[in-house]
């Protein structure tokens, strides 16, 4: 036993190995040299599209931190029980081990069309389970998207600031992006219709809902201004609603609604209301338009995992998913409040000049001359993630911003994030 004990020790400081039905052996002493990958310099070339470091937003955050830069909801905003239970029943049905059909689980596909018809006026034709494509998460679908509609090279229309996962998707997909200014009320029709004269498109990408960095939601007068816009250019708007289920002082109005000549191409997200881990959602188009999406997720993915499909479906079916609905409104105008005054009371440089009826944001312009960058170091020296509004602009930043999550983990640090972001502002001003 002694010995066996002693060969154990040694080959647990790696000084020993042992081989099966062979013996014990020395170890062989690797020598360290570094690793040469330059070959594939070569092999690669340069890239189509631009290559961008992972967006801030997607780091992880230590538990030391005050976490205001992320784009995901604190878990104790998400449904935890339902999801639990309906992953445990689907784990037991046939989804855990059926493929599901590439457009979708058609209950779930009847149960998004369902969703958008709701809020369809009686004089439009509401979508059917047919125009639905079930997506494994949004992400992929603007990717679908973008290829499916806009050829390479080409022109695409996107608000300005907006999504950086859109901006992503469109750079990878090759096609030339064009801003277009957008504030508290949304974009300029004219603007608009301008842009479309003038580059050519036939693709515009925006978040009519709680828009993501701003908060903004469109005026219903908006809604029939750019689809008239849309419509007179015979071209396509993509409406990612993101933030449907996120509703505080509003409810989310899709412009969809209002369309049944296939103009809108509507997009419809459960990752961040059901769960992160429940990557599920969809896409309304009709006409062409759907098929060619259809064919790019099938070229992309396949189809949709039947197991998550299963538990989104029973997740968002259950009666406890209302009554969370209406328990998260609550908790999200808590949190967007206190952040609001603790921005207020401890950071009297940063401007919050659009309070969102809507989504998990606050959009902060800085004073004029600020390195937002820089800031973004000094904040995370001091305790403190944000991520920088450079991310979302598609061109040249109109200004000094960043991001602000209010809902993320640890709401009572709020006053101390702000204490600190005063603070690193004060310091760069010398």
């Amino acid at each position: 036993m002694t010995v066996q004990r002693a060969l154990r020790t040694l080959a647990d400081r790696g000084l020993v190995e042992s081989r099966p039905g062979v013996g014990t052996f020395v170890r062989a002493v690797r020598t360290a040299r570094p690793a040469d990958h330059g070959w594939q310099t070569a092999a690669l070339r340069s890239p189509e599209a631009r290559i961008q470091s992972l967006p801030s937003v997607l780091r992880s955050t230590p538990d030391d931190l005050i976490a205001l830069h992320a784009g995901y909801p604190d878990r104790e905003l998400l449904p935890e029980r339902l999801v639990r239970s309906a992953l445990t029943r689907a784990a037991r049905a046939d989804a855990a081990l059926d493929r599901a059909p590439a457009a979708g689980l058609p209950e779930l596909q009847s149960w998004f069309a369902r969703e958008l018809a709701a809020a369809t006026p009686v004089d439009v034709t509401p979508p059917s389970r047919n125009d639905v494509v079930v997506l494994p998460g949004s992400q992929s679908g603007l990717s679908s998207i973008f290829r499916a509609l806009v050829p390479t090279g080409q022109p695409l229309l996107l608000e300005s600031p907006t999504y950086w996962g859109a901006i992503l998707a469109a750079q990878q997909a090759g096609v030339r992006l064009v801003p277009v200014p957008s504030g508290p009320d949304g974009p300029d029709p004219t603007e608009l219709s301008r842009a479309f004269e003038e580059t050519g498109a036939r693709v515009f990408y925006a978040q009519p809902n709680y828009a993501n960095p701003t908060g903004a939601q469109w005026p219903t007068a908006l809604h029939d201004q750019v689809l008239a816009v849309v419509r007179t250019h015979g071209a396509f708007l993509v409406e990612d609603d993101w933030a449907h289920d996120f509703g505080i002082t509003t409810t989310a109005s899709p412009v969809a609604a209002r369309d049944d000549a296939g103009h809108v191409v509507y997009l419809r997200s459960l990752t961040k209301s059901v769960s992160p881990s429940v990557r599920v959602a969809a896409v309304i188009a009709r006409g062409p338009a759907r098929e060619r999406i259809l064919a790019d997720r099938g070229a992309e993915s396949m189809y949709v995992s039947s197991l998550l499909q299963a538990a989104a479906l029973d997740v968002v079916t259950h009666p406890g998913w209302r009554t969370h609905q209406r328990t998260l409104r609550d908790q999200l105008r808590a949190r967007r409040d206190l952040l609001l005054t603790s921005l207020r009371e401890h950071a009297p440089d940063v401007a919050v000049e659009h309070v969102p009826a809507g989504g998990l944001n606050l959009w902060a312009r800085l004073p004029d001359g600020t390195d937002v960058e820089q800031l973004v170091v000094e904040c995370e020296r001091a305790g403190l993630l944000i991520a920088s509004g450079r991310e979302w602009f598609p061109a040249e930043p109109a200004g000094p911003f960043v991001r602000l999550n209010y809902a993320g983990p640890h709401p009572s640090a709020y006053p101390q994030a702000a204490r600190i972001l005063q603070t690193a502002l004060e310091r760069q001003r010398g």
